[in-house]
Formats: C-alpha cells, structure tokens, sequence
C-alpha cells in the first residue's frame, strides 16, 4: 500500500513508520514537527519509498496535498498532552478535532477509503465498568482532551458512514517506550536528573492505570488495521492495552532503581481525591478482549513496558 502516517515524526508515528517501512509499503509522512523530529525517521529520509511533508493539518490545501494519491490514512498528529487541556482548550480543538475533519474532507475529495485514528481511554472517563469495554457507555469524558479525541471519533464515524470510508478508531492505554518525550516515566527522568535526593509525585500516588510499550501499540494497530479491511464493517473500534494496571508509585520506584537512586518521595495529594491534575483519571484498564478475539495480545505486562522503557530512555537498551 501507500500509506499517509500523520504525525509520523512522533513517538508512536515514528516507530509506525518504521514497522510500515520494514514490511515494503510506500509511506509519506506529514508532521509539523510541533511535538515530533526528523531524528526519530533518520532512517528512512533518503529512501525511495519514503516521502516526508513538512505541513500543518490546520491547512485545507495541506491535507488535500497530503492524501493525494495514498491508499490509507494512519492519523496520529494530534497534541498528547492530557494537562494542556485545562491551559488551552482551543489548541487542543485544532490539534485534534479540527485536523481530523479536514482530513477527513481532504479523503472526501480524492476518494481515499482507508482510515485508521489513535484515539484515547480518555474517552471513557470515569468508567464504572473496569476494565472497560469498547461498548461502554454513556461516554463521559473529564478532561478536554478526552472530549477532543471523543469529537474527532464521531466526526470519523459520521464520515465513514456516509461516505463509505473504512474506518477503524483505536482507543489506547498509556503508551510508553523509546522516543516518548512526555509522561510519568518521562517526567520522573528528568526531575531525578536535576535533584536525585527528591522526587515530586504529582497526587497521592495511588493512580492506578494500564500501560503498553510502543512495539505492542503498532503490532495491534498494524495486525487489527490489516483484519478489519477484510470485514464488511464500514467502522469499527478497537480497545489496545495491557491486562494490568501499575500505580504511580511503583513507576516511581521502578524509575528510581534503574537510576541507582533512593530518593524521598513527595506526593502533592493532588486534585479530587489524588489526582495528578484535574481531568486526571485516576484509574485505567482497558478490556482488550475483542482484540484478542482477531488474534493480538501484548507481549509485555504493564510492569515490563515500564522497566523496559525506563531503560530505554536512559539508554541501557
């Protein structure tokens, strides 16, 4: 296939690219480099197969530009950043909700009927049902972010319906690994880094939440994406997790230890009950049975992707 990644020059993007590449399609990246870098597709920039577009999906014209002639559409680009929610709502409605319908305006015009989306487990909200499955409802979301990623999926769903797109949302747990550039494990890194006899913990630590390490998360989009074409479902989608959970504290210990570090803990107590923040959901899992059910389980526990990308980032592994 020739495939469109948005956001290819992210975390997860990147690492998407790489797996699309290795498997011999044609692949064109488009990315403002907001959040991404040309480091993470070095690899590939000179490649016959490769294509990079610098552009902003905020722009018509670009995404019109950018889905010319593709076979599918992987869109990642969107702001990550739960927290930045409670700053600026309107950044994260453009970043995520507006992108998504010109995009999907842009697969309009040129005919192109292929379309995975990385939505959230921020959908959910507070969700009664845990783990939670892809049929929970009513979606409730705490945060903008949430509501943002939630927006940008019935915008695919209204889309896909009425204009025969295929069209398959994933909804990720947290998502960690190599090349990440923000989050707990992310944070802890660089707080220890600047003081390691301390370490602030963002709410009372009990935060307890499922977590995937990034060659699981495209495994599963790349394995569900490839099934779900061979269905006669116009939209679909897809919970991708871990079967566990790991609180913040224990990340927290995990960082630590690799660090060679013991230092003192110390909890803010947080926002609503020991939040990190507000809109911060306290507790995550995801029920990854349906995808288990096509065929695709994570390799790697919650613990495993933690210990794992700890390393990672710190350039063990």
């Amino acid at each position: 296939m020739k495939v469109l990644v948005t956001g290819g020059a992210g975390f997860i993007g990147s690492h998407l690219v790489d797996r699309l590449m290795e498997d011999g399609h044609e692949v064109r990246v488009l990315d403002d480099l907001s959040a991404g870098s040309l480091e993470n597709l070095k690899g590939w920039i000179d490649h016959e197969r490769f294509e990079f577009m610098h552009g902003d999906l905020r722009r018509r014209d670009i995404c019109e530009k950018a889905v010319k002639g593709v076979d599918a559409v992987f869109h990642l680009a969107a702001n990550p950043e739960v927290r930045i929610g409670t700053q600026s709502p309107e950044l994260l409605y453009e970043t995520n909700v507006l992108i998504t319908y010109n995009l999907l305006e842009a697969m309009r015009k040129e005919d192109v009927k292929a379309l995975a989306f990385t939505s959230s487990s921020t959908v959910y909200g507070e969700a009664k049902t845990i783990p939670t499955p892809e049929d929970y409802g009513p979606l409730e979301p705490i945060s903008v972010y949430g509501g943002a990623k939630l927006a940008a999926e019935a915008l695919i769903s209204g889309y896909a319906h009425t204009f025969d797109v295929k069209a398959v949302v994933f909804r990720l747990a947290n998502i960690i690994g190599k090349r990440s550039n923000h989050g707990v494990i992310y944070d802890f890194i660089n707080k220890l880094k600047k003081n390691p006899n301390r370490l602030e913990i963002l709410g009372d630590g009990t935060q307890r939440k499922s977590y995937l390490h990034v060659s699981d998360t495209v495994e599963a989009m790349l394995y569900l994406f490839k099934e779900f074409l061979k269905e006669d479902k116009i939209y679909d989608a897809y919970n991708i997790g871990s079967e566990d959970w790991i609180t913040v504290k224990e990340i927290a210990e995990i960082v630590s230890r690799e660090m060679g570090l013991n230092p003192e803990f110390y909890f803010t107590g947080g926002v609503d009950g020991g939040r990190g923040w507000k809109g911060d959901v306290k507790v995550m899992l995801l029920n990854i049975e349906k995808a288990k059910a096509k065929g695709w389980k994570p390799k790697m526990n919650s613990y495993q992707a933690v210990e794992k990308t700890v390393r990672e980032l710190l350039g063990k592994e």
